[in-house]
Order: structure tokens, then C-alpha cells, then sequence
């Protein structure tokens, strides 16, 4: 069980202090829909591009929504850069939505030119392989993105999940209350919000798109990974030096989990909690931020508040 409290507007004051986010939605802007990485069919976006309409946004579509090509890819590398990159230098352009992940922006990042969203930024939305964009702008550029539920998570109706991207888009003040969970490490901290999916952050280890945790709150999830694989991926954010000098940490879902034949003998938060057990940071487990319908809206990059307490866990700006 979670709440999400998002009501009250972020003051001027507050939004003339984040110089590195983008502006805040109003309506009559434009949100451009695309899809940069896996393939994904027009028919499943439909519920989407028409809750931002009656958001009141207009809606521009990329090149790459229903795909370009005939493999697992919405395009060739090259189709979806383009695609990309107008997105990013269209002015017009105020939020720039992933319709979905899967894999392939690892592909092109470093192709991309942001010069243009450096001068003019805005909203780069979604999660899982968009993680990769989360990650790299962060780290080059210092701007804020939204991790936060894409176009499938809107064919169930709207909810408080995809209403917490509305209110992020709109500047509105977010709250999110979740449950204790035995393996919690009580305390309180503040600081900038980074994380994304497990899997694309080890792999951006070492690359110029790698996120720097120090004195940040970091937060993970991921998506039917094998529970040795999960374990090896943790040693390796450990060995990088991720998880020294944290500020907090924040375990969302790992969903559909596997185990080989003869059993690893720990489950996915066991096999976390033992690599932080000896921590001098908070901790939370089974936080909504993940590839099930749980999954707020976060801002990577953005400061925040995490208190994990013996009542629950409250995380907000």
C-alpha cells in the first residue's frame, strides 16, 4: 500500500531556485510522443495522447510511434536519432514523452547533439531503458528529468501514479507515503534524487553517462533479471563505489524475478539488503517506483526529503 499527497502548487520562490529545471507545464503546450527505443504498436498508445489532451496539452507525434522497422527496434539507430533529436531541438516541444523502453538508447546516446536542450531544456519523461537519457543528462548537464509511468500505464485508466506525472509536469508539490517493510534502516536525509533502473546503471559504469551518488539518495529497480545476475549487479554498483557516501537509499520493485534450477537461496531484497546491511544511511524496501502499475513520478536531479520511520516512509521535495 502507498498514498500520494500532491495538492498544493511548488511556490515562485522555489521555482526560481532550480535553475536546472525545466519549465513546468501549462496548458496549450506541446508534448512530444515517441518512441526511441523498442518497438510499440499506435493502438497501445491511444489511452495516453488522449489523457494529455484532456490534460489540456497538445500532443506532436514522433517518426518512430508504431515503428519504423520490422525487428524488436522502432526504427534503425539512425531513424530513432533523428526522431530523438528533433524532439530535443523543436522549440515548440515542452515535454519530450518515451512511449515505452525495452532497449537501444544505449545505441545512440552518443550520438545525440544537446546543445539546444542545454540552452532550451524540457522535460525528457519515462523509465526503464530511458534511464539511460536520466542518467547521461544528469550527469553532463545537471538538468532535471522525470522517471515516471509511460504509455502502457495509462491503459488501466488514470490513477495516483499517472497523476503524479501530471503534477511533476505541472509543478505541483509531491508527496509519497509508503509502508515499512522489515528490512528498513530507519533515518532521516535530504538530498538529490538519482537512480533509475539497475541493469542500465551498472552497465553505464565507466561511461560518460555514469551518475556520480555521492551525497545523493539513489533509487533502484529493475525487471526479470535472474536472482544471481541481481547479486552480481549489486556487487558491482558496490565495488564502483556507488553506495559510499550516500545520502539514502531508496529499493523499489523487482518484478518477476527468476531463479536457476538449483535454487541462489535469497531473494531479491535479501540479497540487496545484505550488501547494505552495515549502512550509515537510510534505507527503504518496497517503494512504488517500478515496472508494475506502482511506479510515481520522480525527479532525477531534484532535491528531496526521505524520512524512513518505524510508521512508514514519506519521500517529497
Amino acid at each position: 500500500m502507498s498514498m500520494f499527497v500532491g495538492e498544493k502548487p511548488v511556490t515562485k520562490s522555489k521555482k526560481t531556485l532550480m535553475k536546472n529545471t525545466p519549465a513546468y507545464l501549462k496548458k496549450g503546450d506541446t508534448i512530444g510522443v515517441i518512441c526511441p527505443a523498442g518497438y510499440m504498436a499506435l493502438d497501445k498508445i491511444q489511452n495516453c495522447l488522449t489523457t494529455f489532451q484532456n490534460w489540456g496539452y497538445k500532443v506532436k507525434l514522433g517518426n518512430t510511434l508504431g515503428g519504423l522497422s520490422a525487428n524488436y527496434f522502432s526504427g534503425t539507430d539512425e531513424q530513432r536519432r533523428i526522431d530523438l533529436q528533433k524532439m530535443l531541438d523543436d522549440r515548440e516541444i515542452k515535454a519530450v514523452f518515451c512511449a515505452r523502453g525495452g532497449y537501444g538508447l544505449g545505441r545512440i546516446i552518443d550520438q545525440i547533439d544537446f546543445k539546444g536542450f542545454k540552452k532550451h531544456p524540457k522535460w525528457i519523461v519515462g523509465f526503464s531503458d530511458v534511464t539511460i537519457l536520466h542518467s547521461h543528462i544528469h550527469a553532463r548537464f545537471g538538468i532535471t528529468t522525470l522517471h515516471a509511468p509511460m504509455a502502457s500505464a495509462f491503459n488501466e485508466g488514470e490513477n495516483q501514479y499517472t497523476e503524479s506525472l501530471r503534477h511533476c509536469l505541472e509543478g505541483r508539490f509531491n508527496e509519497y507515503l509508503a509502508i515499512p517493510h522489515d528490512l528498513n534502516k530507519k533515518g532521516k536525509t535530504q538530498g538529490v534524487l538519482v537512480g533509475g533502473n539497475l541493469s542500465l546503471l551498472t552497465h553505464l559504469i565507466g561511461t560518460a553517462s555514469d551518475y556520480n551518488t555521492k551525497g545523493k539518495i539513489l533509487f533502484l529497480e529493475d525487471l526479470g533479471e535472474y536472482l544471481y545476475n541481481l547479486d552480481r549487479m549489486m556487487y558491482q554498483m558496490k565495488r564502483s563505489g556507488k553506495f559510499q557516501k550516500l545520502a539514502g537509499l531508496i529499493i523499489g520493485g523487482f518484478t518477476d524475478m527468476k531463479d536457476t534450477e538449483r535454487p541462489f537461496g535469497k531473494s531479491a531484497y535479501e540479497i540487496i539488503y545484505d550488501l547494505v546491511r552495515g549502512a550509515d544511511f537510510p534505507v527503504c524496501f518496497g517503494f512504488p517506483v517500478s515496472h508494475n502499475k506502482e511506479n510515481y513520478a520522480l525527479k532525477v536531479g531534484a532535491s528531496y526529503n526521505l524520512h524512513v520511520e518505524r510508521a512508514g516512509v514519506r519521500l517529497w521535495e
